[in-house]
């Protein structure tokens, strides 16, 4: 690492681990103490269990703690969690709402702080610095992404261009004509900047551009070497969620073997879905977050939905920090087809293992007499398209046997056109299911 970037990171990543346990139990009997003294419903649930902070002594003893969901955000909406008065409030965010209430968080000036500088620390961490010209494509306003990854990029130093997302001509036109060396976006998003500008004859492989950080949707391997075969960029995953404070949670470095969570301001755990036990690092669960330094609107063990395992083993970077592993799925995102459970993370995977087929899928969940079934609409490259036959049977034929071989079940696969699958300007989305439809 050199020492640019070294410098733009915090001490904190390279912490002794002892040193870095320390800190984190006096930030979480701290963090305990606030929530508990100041939020109706972390202190009734505490009550519930007999719990007082100060019963919190070691780190082993969080688990004593209750878990927090979702759903306590929405039920106690707006400001029911709300750690602090609302003249300490600074800035709120929230979810878009579109399958009921919104999530809102809201954030003090130091809270905004801290947020800012663990979004520095990973920028630097992808080999990002003041030099840089970073065009953020991120939405901005109540979705946490845009102005996370602006602020973070102004904490680097870097200069920062505001594109937010949409106008996607425009976005391609930015990074050629303002010199953009790094982007901070969706990728599905920029998967299809990279199309827009092959349709207006330009190369993104010939742009200055270099580094790519991606996150608020899951993504794969096969996503990510197209990516980065596409526009001759580095590309990062970056993962963060607005009830914890939003990007920049955990973000991968250069070494590209996991995310490193920044666990001086946020405790990861895994544990088993279906019990809540704590897992040891190494075994696959579900990832469990606490907030140890925000104060506005504290999250005591957040249950993420999310699925992954914890990487203990120390980085060749250096860092000190464990690293996640890549976010293999939600396990609010599985459906059941046929007793089997089925993530489009694993659609993904096995479709881009064959070539001629892009990064554009449709998942269409159905009901017939009773059943559950399940069909892939495909897009084909304008290379593997073709009006022969037997070309695109062979072809709708291999993408078949490669979503069998990693889900164990046989489905409908349909070929499409290039270009005929919406495009998103935000997260992707990958799934209708109109089985509610079916009376």
């Amino acid at each position: 690492m050199n020492n640019e970037i070294k410098e733009c990171c915090c001490a904190s990543d390279f912490m002794p681990v002892e040193k870095l346990r320390e800190l984190q139990l006096m930030r979480l009997q701290k963090i305990v103490a606030h929530a508990y003294n100041n939020v109706e419903f972390f202190r009734n649930r505490m009550n519930e269990k007999n719990l007082k902070p100060s019963d919190i002594e070691t780190l082993a003893d969080i688990s004593k703690l209750p878990f927090s969901k979702k759903v306590d955000l929405r039920d106690t909406y707006p400001f029911g969690l709300c750690a602090v008065p609302m003249s300490e409030v600074v800035r709120l965010h929230a979810s878009s709402g579109t399958t009921g209430k919104p999530i809102v968080v809201a954030y003090t000036k130091e809270d905004l702080d801290v947020w800012a500088e663990v979004m520095k620390r990973g920028l630097a961490g992808a080999g990002l610095s003041k030099n840089d010209i970073i065009q953020v494509a991120y939405g901005y306003g109540l979705f946490t992404g845009g102005l996370g990854a602006h602020c973070g990029s102004e904490a680097l130093g870097a200069t920062v261009v505001p594109a937010s997302v949409g106008n996607t001509q425009r976005q391609v036109m930015l990074m050629r004509d303002f010199g953009v060396t790094g982007v901070c976006c969706t990728p599905s998003y920029f998967l299809h900047l990279i199309e827009q500008a092959a349709q207006s004859g330009i190369d993104m492989r010939e742009l200055p551009i270099r580094v790519g950080i991606f996150g608020a949707e899951p993504w794969s391997q096969g996503m990510r070497e197209q990516l980065e075969k596409g526009a001759g960029i580095e590309a990062f995953d970056i993962y963060g969620l607005s009830e914890i404070i939003g990007p920049g949670v955990a973000i991968e470095c250069t070494e590209h073997s996991g995310m490193h969570v920044f666990e001086d301001h946020f405790y990861p755990e895994i544990i088993d879905p279906d019990t809540g036990e704590v897992l040891p690092d190494g075994e696959f669960g579900e990832l469990v977050l606490t907030t140890l330094s925000k104060y506005a609107m504290p999250m005591i063990r957040y249950r993420t939905r999310d699925l992954t395992r914890i990487i203990a083993e120390p980085c060749k970077c250096g860092r000190t920090i464990r690293r996640i592993d890549r976010i293999s799925a939600r396990s609010d995102d599985m459906f059941i087809i046929r007793g089997v459970n089925v993530f489009p993370s694993q659609i993904e995977s096995a479709l881009l293992t064959v070539p001629g087929v892009t990064a554009n899928y449709l998942i269409i969940l159905t009901t017939e007499n009773g059943m559950d079934n399940i069909e892939v609409d495909v897009e084909i490259s304008q290379e593997a398209f073709s009006d022969q036959v037997k070309i695109l049977e062979s072809l709708q034929k291999n993408i078949s046997k490669a979503i069998e071989s990693v889900i164990g079940l046989r489905i409908k696969v349909k070929l499409v056109a290039p270009q005929t699958i919406a495009r998103s300007e935000g997260k992707a989305k990958r799934v209708i299911d109109k089985r509610t439809q079916i009376g």
